[in-house]
């Protein structure tokens, strides 16, 4: 039986173990361009989508019932400042504005995470998307507005398809076609 030669078969496991490293470090690498670059620009994209589009339908519907832009808004940032926030201006409302935002980057980044791991949401997004937008209603309505601070109204049908269908073509729809299209 041949003596081992201890310190050549570590100087193989080093060089085995060198090759792994450098395999994970260049992985990690690829892994963490696709965390970070594309999905900020898919974020992004998703977010400012969502957000332009739903803010815009819900000022072109609700104003078209004779709610004022400035009213909506201010019902916005009442979420979290309460019935006060009616009592605000413009302040109150670039406030309202921009939690708005910052709720359309929040849907965008959770339809992103969900989309790494199943791949069916950006493979079939013109089928998820519309999905997505009516989850993300029924998450809005049914959990976070009761546990804000914003104004409570009484059901209404005609309200909840009205908001369905802007949250399937405004929010939803938007979100899965900028991933799909920036998330890759």
């Amino acid at each position: 039986m041949e003596p081992r030669n201890v310190e050549a078969e570590r100087f193989v496991l080093y060089k085995q173990v060198a090759a792994g490293l450098k395999r994970a470090v260049k992985l990690n690498r690829e892994n963490h361009k696709m965390i970070t670059g594309d999905a900020f620009r898919a974020i992004g994209a998703a977010g400012l989508a969502c957000g332009v589009m739903d803010i815009t339908a819900a000022l072109v519907v609700y104003g078209s019932m004779g709610l004022k832009p400035l009213r909506l808004l201010q019902g916005i940032a009442a979420g979290v400042l309460g019935p006060k926030a009616f009592q605000g201006g413009n302040g109150i409302a670039l406030l309202g504005l921009a939690l708005h935002f910052v709720i359309a980057f929040g849907a965008a980044s959770v339809y992103f995470m969900a989309s790494r791991g199943m791949r069916v949401l950006v493979e079939q997004a013109v089928l998820f998307g519309p999905l997505y937008g009516i989850a993300v209603y029924f998450f809005m309505n049914r959990i976070v507005v009761p546990l804000s601070g914003a104004t409570k109204f009484p059901f209404s049908l005609k309200m909840m398809i009205i908001g369905v269908v802007i949250h399937i073509f405004c929010v939803g729809l938007p979100i899965a076609l900028c991933i799909r299209r920036f998330g890759n």
